[in-house]
C-alpha cells in the first residue's frame, strides 16, 4: 500500500489535533500517535516533525518546554496555546467544507464519452 504524500499545511493541522487530544507530548510521541492513526500510511520522520513543531512554535500555536521523557531523556514537550486552539478549530473546520466538496466532486458519476 502506498505512503500518503501529505498536501501543504495538513501535517501542522494533525500536530495541532494531536496535541489537543493527548495534551503535552515530545514530538517523537507526535509523530508515532499521526502513523498510528493513520494506519501508517503517513510515516514521519525526525526533520518533518520538526520543521512543523519549529513552525507551529514561530506562529505561536504551540509552546514547548523541556522535560524528561519516558525513557529518561531530556524532551521538548509541546502543547497548544490558546491561540492554537482557535487555529484548529478554523482550520479543521475549513478542512470539513473541502473533504465534503472532494466527497461530492468524486462521487460524480463520469459522463460517457463517445470516441
Amino acid at each position: 500500500m502506498n505512503k500518503v504524500d501529505l498536501l501543504s499545511g495538513t501535517l501542522d493541522l494533525m500536530v495541532l489535533r494531536t496535541l489537543a487530544a493527548l495534551g503535552s507530548q515530545h514530538g517523537w510521541g507526535v509523530a508515532r500517535r499521526i502513523e498510528q492513526i493513520s494506519g501508517h500510511q503517513v510515516v514521519l520522520n525526525q526533520g518533518t516533525i520538526h520543521a512543523s513543531l519549529v513552525r507551529l512554535q514561530h506562529r505561536r500555536l504551540i509552546k514547548g518546554e523541556w522535560g524528561t521523557s519516558e525513557n529518561n531523556r531530556k524532551a521538548k514537550f509541546y502543547s497548544l496555546t490558546p491561540n492554537g486552539r482557535k487555529q484548529l478549530e478554523a482550520e479543521a473546520e475549513n478542512w470539513q467544507r473541502m473533504a465534503s466538496v472532494m466527497e461530492k466532486i468524486l462521487s460524480v458519476l463520469p459522463e460517457e464519452t463517445s470516441g
